[in-house]
């Protein structure tokens, strides 16, 4: 089991630094420099730990992106761990471990700083600890009190995380075992998760409940990577992989024939329709498959036995997975190798990682023109992120943006009479700008279709108020 986590890491820190920046790794940047207890999208946690990694070296993406690795790695070790919870001996751990490692979604949550991959760390060591419990409720007070801790600290880092523990308290108390609520620590370690997620939603309130807007927008498509219901549900047999499918089934079916354990099938049930009926992503029922693969790798390394035929045709099943999973979720092609590829089609945040320097350095070369009083507005904190970034060798300034936390930080100051605009159609500039001028579009010289490509520059001259009164009709969350 140990292996193949050190493998796995091991894979992750050598593709680390290939491709570069995606576009929230960026924002997450931008966010640390301005700490608070919530944001409009997202609470403080990956903020603060792209904050901290900038303190040690602000150029290295290795360094950025090595807590993501830990967290992928955890969650391949948790579910070795599972497996053991399931009465699985060493194979059975280290099948499980190999599957989920194997995974196109841990892989790729696994490359980039994100909420999700903290996410996934998250849902994995709850499902452990919710196991525990289940498999014997001695010395449950300290189970309870690591279960509170976890889940506070997971809801500092992505509130839908209160999902899939609302979903199992449910299941548990319709399926049972309903003893294991029965405990005046279930009751401390919910006071104890909410004692933590406290200061986010007293951030939220103060500020009108942004977050409630951000998601109405994605569940409405805002998002690049929004799905459709038909495709929510497609994608669920892809988030491992298609080659998994089979061992999440079995999981699913043998935790439903055992009734200590049919809470969590169950669950898994409930949060499918939730998500599903509210317009959630695909991958966000993708903290529930570990536990599944966990739960279907201790029964098949029993039957596999000691056959090594059997165990080299089940090891080439899960290595053909693992290699497909890292072609397209990985940045394993030469960037010159994607147009055209199925990368781009499959993975769509393989794009967003491409082009940001050029997009800046294309966005210096504009505003060098024009003088060095001229604002930069931005339509998303993508862009925004990246010229904080890669800007000071162009002499760029902070740039601004209506796009969610962005907004929060305030507009152009009142003397920004002329502003380069980024992203932003000419329909909409015209609220802002008596004048509207063409500057020309981005291009990242990659033949790579994300969404920058192909954008507008304007120049924007002709304010009809100051900035302070314009800055409301800037605003967009999603």
């Amino acid at each position: 089991m140990y292996w193949v986590a050190g493998l796995f890491a091991a894979v992750l820190v050598a593709f680390s630094n290939r491709y570069g920046y995606h576009r929230d790794e960026l924002y997450f940047l931008a966010a640390g420099r301005h700490p608070a207890w919530g944001y409009a999208d997202q609470p403080p946690l990956t903020p603060l730990v792209a904050r901290a990694m900038a303190a040690i070296d602000p150029e290295s993406l290795p360094l950025l992106r090595a807590p993501a690795v830990l967290a992928a790695t955890l969650v391949v070790v948790c579910a070795g761990l599972m497996a053991r919870e399931f009465g699985g001996g060493r194979a059975a751990r280290a099948l499980a471990a190999a599957a989920v490692a194997s995974a196109a979604l841990v892989q790729g949550a696994g490359h980039l700083l994100s909420t999700a991959v903290f996410d996934l760390a998250a849902w994995s060591v709850l499902g452990l600890l919710v196991l525990r419990l289940l498999r014997d409720s001695a010395g449950s007070g300290q189970v309870w009190l690591a279960i509170g801790l976890v889940a506070g600290l997971g809801l500092l880092n992505k509130s839908l995380l209160i999902f899939p523990a609302a979903a199992l308290v449910a299941a548990l108390l319709v399926v049972g075992p309903r003893k294991v609520l029965a405990t005046r620590y279930f009751a401390g370690a919910v006071g104890l998760a909410a004692l933590l997620w406290l200061p986010y939603l007293w951030w939220q309130a103060r500020n009108g409940w942004p977050q409630w807007d951000v998601g109405r927008a994605i569940a409405g498509g805002s998002s690049g990577t929004s799905d459709s219901p038909i495709m929510f549900v497609l994608l669920q047999f892809g988030l491992m992989g298609p080659l998994l499918t089979p061992l999440w089934i079995y999981g699913l079916r043998r935790l439903w024939r055992e009734p200590r354990y049919r809470a969590v099938p169950v669950a898994y049930g409930l949060l499918f329709v939730v998500f599903l009926l509210t317009g959630g992503k695909a991958y966000y029922l993708g903290g529930m498959y570990p536990i599944l693969l966990a739960a279907g790798a201790v029964p098949l390394a029993a039957l596999l036995g000691r056959r090594h035929w059997r165990w080299t045709a089940v090891c080439a099943v899960v290595t053909a997975n693992a290699i497909g999973s890292a072609v397209l979720f990985l940045p394993v092609l030469p960037v010159s190798s994607l147009p055209g590829s199925p990368v781009l089609a499959v993975n769509y945040d393989a794009g967003e990682t491409i082009g940001w320097p050029e997009l800046v350095r294309r966005i210096g070369a504009v505003r060098a023109g024009l003088g060095r009083d001229v604002a930069v507005l931005t339509a998303d904190y993508g862009e925004a992120g990246a010229i904080e970034r890669f800007g000071a060798p162009y002499d760029l300034p902070i740039p601004h943006s209506g796009h969610n936390a962005y907004w929060w930080w305030g507009p152009p100051p009142d003397t920004a009479t002329e502003v380069l605009t980024v992203g932003i159609e000419r329909d909409q500039l015209a609220e802002l700008c008596a004048v509207v001028e063409p500057a020309g579009h981005i291009d990242n010289g990659l033949d790579i279709d994300n969404d920058e490509q192909g954008e507008p520059l304007f120049v924007c001259r002709g304010l009809p108020a100051p900035w302070g009164e314009l800055w409301p009709r800037a605003k967009h969350l999603g």
